[in-house]
C-alpha cells in the first residue's frame, strides 16, 4: 500500500491531513500549493506520482473559494501528472446549501461544484454527511458518502445509564437524529422551529418528553448557532436537565461563538472536518477527530475493499 497509496492536501485542514497519514503509515506528499502576488492559486507536485492511486484531502470550508480553487488545480495538476487515480476526500462540502431551486432564478451551486471536480480530473469522491443526501446523485463519479456519527456516539456514550434523550433541532434533521436514538438506545425529540430570514429562527414547539433529561441536539452543521441556540434554548425553558450537542461540521461564522456563549447548551462537540482557528476557540465548543474514520475508508478504497461497513 505504501508504495502506491499517496495523500496530498492544500492549505484548508493540513493538520487532518497529517493525522490521516499517520494512522495509513504513510508520509504526506510533497506539493507546493500557494499564491502568485496577484492572489492566484499556484500548484507544484514536487514528486513523482505516476500510476499512483492519489487522494487529495481537501474540505472546501472557508475561505471557501480559495479552498475550493485549490483543490481543483491540485487535481488538475495531478492528473496532468499522470496519476493511476485521483479521489477527492472532501470532509465538508461547501457550496451544498444550494442543492435545489426553491425559488426563481437562482443557482443549484452543489450541482455546480460537483461538474467543476469531475471536470477537473477526480475519478472519485470521498465525503462527509452532506447537507442533503441526494448531492450524491449530483456527481457522475463514483462517490462514497460517510457519517461521523460513529466518532460522536463514542464521544457521547459516556452518558450511558443516564436519562437521555436524541433531539433533532428541526424536521429536516430527524433521520440523522433517529440514527444516533437508535445506537444510543434514547428515545428521539424534535424541535419545530419556524426561520425568521438567513441568519435567525425562532423555536416554536418541542415534540417529546425532556422533563428531566439530558438532552443531546445533533445536526450536521453549525454555521451562525441560531437553529441549534434556539432549540437549546427551547429545550431548557420544557425542562431539560442539561443540553450538549453534536455537530459534523463547526463552521461557526457570523454571530456563532457569541449565541453559543449566551445560549443553555452546555456543551457542542464538533469533528475536525473543518479546522478551529484560535479565534474561533471556545470553552463550549469540543473537538473530537474524524482522522481514524476517513483513513479507514481511505485503506478500504485503495484496497479495493468494501465501504459499506462504515456508512453507519
Amino acid at each position: 500500500m505504501q508504495e502506491r497509496l499517496t495523500v496530498f492536501t492544500g492549505n484548508a485542514n493540513p493538520q487532518l491531513a497529517k493525522d490521516i497519514c499517520k494512522h495509513l503509515g504513510v508520509a504526506l506528499g510533497d506539493a507546493f500549493v500557494g499564491q502568485f502576488s496577484e492572489g492566484e492559486i499556484q500548484v507544484r507536485v514536487d514528486q513523482n506520482v505516476r500510476g499512483k492511486d492519489v487522494f487529495v484531502i481537501q474540505p472546501t470550508c472557508p475561505p471557501t473559494n480559495d479552498n475550493l480553487m485549490e483543490l481543483l488545480i491540485l487535481i488538475d495538476a495531478l492528473a496532468r501528472a499522470s496519476a493511476g487515480r485521483i479521489t477527492a476526500v472532501i470532509p465538508y462540502y461547501g457550496y451544498a446549501r444550494q442543492d435545489r431551486k426553491d425559488q426563481p432564478r437562482v443557482p443549484i451551486t452543489a450541482k455546480l461544484v460537483a461538474n467543476l471536480i469531475a471536470n477537473a480530473g477526480a475519478d472519485r469522491v470521498l465525503t462527509m454527511d452532506l447537507h442533503a443526501g441526494q448531492i450524491q446523485g449530483f456527481f457522475d463519479i463514483p462517490v462514497d458518502h460517510l457519517f461521523a456519527a460513529p466518532v460522536l456516539i463514542e464521544h457521547f456514550r459516556k452518558f450511558a445509564g443516564e436519562n437521555v434523550v436524541i433531539v433533532s433541532p428541526d424536521v429536516g434533521g430527524v433521520k440523522m437524529a433517529r440514527a444516533f436514538a437508535k445506537r444510543l438506545d434514547a428515545p428521539l425529540g424534535i424541535v419545530d422551529k419556524r426561520r425568521i430570514d438567513g441568519l435567525s429562527t425562532e423555536a416554536m414547539n418541542v415534540l417529546g418528553d425532556v422533563e428531566g433529561k439530558i438532552a443531546i441536539l445533533i445536526d450536521d452543521m453549525c454555521a451562525t448557532a441560531g437553529s441549534l441556540t434556539e432549540a437549546a434554548n427551547a429545550l431548557k425553558k420544557k425542562g431539560a436537565k442539561e443540553v450538549y450537542a453534536g455537530v459534523t461540521h463547526g463552521v461557526f461564522s457570523g454571530p456563532a461563538l457569541e449565541r453559543i456563549e449566551k445560549s443553555g447548551l452546555k456543551e457542542i462537540v464538533v469533528t475536525d472536518s473543518i479546522p478551529i482557528s484560535a479565534d474561533k476557540k471556545h470553552p463550549k465548543v469540543k473537538v473530537v477527530s474524524i482522522a481514524k474514520l476517513l483513513a479507514e475508508a481511505i485503506k478500504r478504497i485503495h484496497n479495493e475493499e468494501s465501504v459499506s461497513s462504515l456508512f453507519i
